[in-house]
């Protein structure tokens, strides 16, 4: 599929390197403020020459790294009928090789994060106006970030899809016990040095050591690991996250509850009992809320498997 860029691109974004045999269009939400640029994808409405009725927005996890994810947007990309329906996809700072570094810590927290997806967010919404809807979602703490895109922006955005979400506690989930002391100063700067190593590690060994991931997949893998500064921001979010994502926001849940679907996976070492914390924020009036108990065979890391 083919793009005339020129006229598929929305003035807010500048194009990377053209790519014919992709779906969406590679792009940077430019440098503002204090934000640096960001990697983005884009995908366009099928019909051409129209402004999309809806625009998803899409907020990964952690590693933020959009490639791992444009699989599954295509997907939903291929399904609207409408034609109407556009895409957009963005990196967390410093977590993405495809954008320049940023070397700056606090670049890497999750006020900083949310600044980021809220920066998008809006100039996205002047650039469309008010006839387009803006629907969210977010992945793991892609998740959390959205809960605080909606809270800030909630008249503006006309529905919010959390998937897998790491909305409270995460520190408490069986994976944030095993992890949580490795994303601690000084690991983040010694693990991401450590790994200038992998330079060595061709792409056959990734794969053997990571088995269920899709070759495509793989590749975004090494890409992450060959750059220590998206290593050190990862991590350095991760460490953040342990810290912040604590006790529900169960006002914000509650307030917006007409508004919210939450997609779970039947086993997640992510959420762990959150899930459960989650759902009795509905129990009284479980019909307001739209959730889907996920196949047992659907991973928190879903964008990574083989089909």
């Amino acid at each position: 599929m083919t793009h005339d860029t020129k006229t598929s691109l929305p003035p807010f974004l500048e194009s990377l390197a053209p790519d014919s045999s992709v779906p969406y269009i590679n792009a940077l939400c430019p440098a503002s403020d204090d934000i640096p640029p960001v990697h983005v994808h884009w995908w366009p409405c099928k019909r051409v020459g129209v402004s999309p009725s809806t625009i998803l927005l899409f907020i990964p996890g952690n590693p933020g790294m959009i490639d791992f994810y444009h699989p599954f947007l295509t997907a939903i990309h291929n399904q609207d009928r409408s034609g109407t329906l556009a895409i957009l996809s963005h990196s967390h700072i410093g977590h993405d090789p495809a954008a320049p570094a940023s070397h700056t810590p606090f670049n890497h927290t999750l006020p900083f994060q949310i600044q980021n997806s809220l920066r998008i967010f809006d100039v996205m919404s002047l650039s469309f106006g008010a006839n387009t809807r803006t629907v969210i979602a977010g992945h793991s703490v892609g998740s959390w970030v959205a809960l605080q895109v909606l809270k800030l922006r909630s008249t503006a955005v006309a529905g919010v899809f959390f998937l897998f979400p790491t909305l409270t506690d995460i520190a408490c989930t069986p994976n944030g016990r095993l992890l949580s002391r490795l994303f601690r100063p000084p690991f983040p700067r010694i693990v991401s040095q450590v790994a200038r190593l992998l330079r060595l590690m061709p792409l056959t060994i990734l794969c053997r050591l990571f088995p269920q991931y899709p070759i495509s997949q793989a590749r975004v893998l090494q890409s992450f690991l060959l750059s220590p500064s998206s290593i050190f921001a990862a991590m350095t979010m991760a460490h953040d996250e342990m810290l912040s994502i604590r006790e529900l926001d169960v006002a914000t849940l509650d307030t917006y509850r007409h508004q919210i679907w939450f997609y779970f996976a039947e086993t997640d070492d992510w959420v762990d009992q959150g899930r459960e914390t989650i759902l009795q924020v509905f129990k009284a009036d479980p019909g307001t809320v739209k959730v889907v108990h996920g196949h047992y065979e659907i991973p928190h890391a879903f964008c990574i498997m083989k089909n």
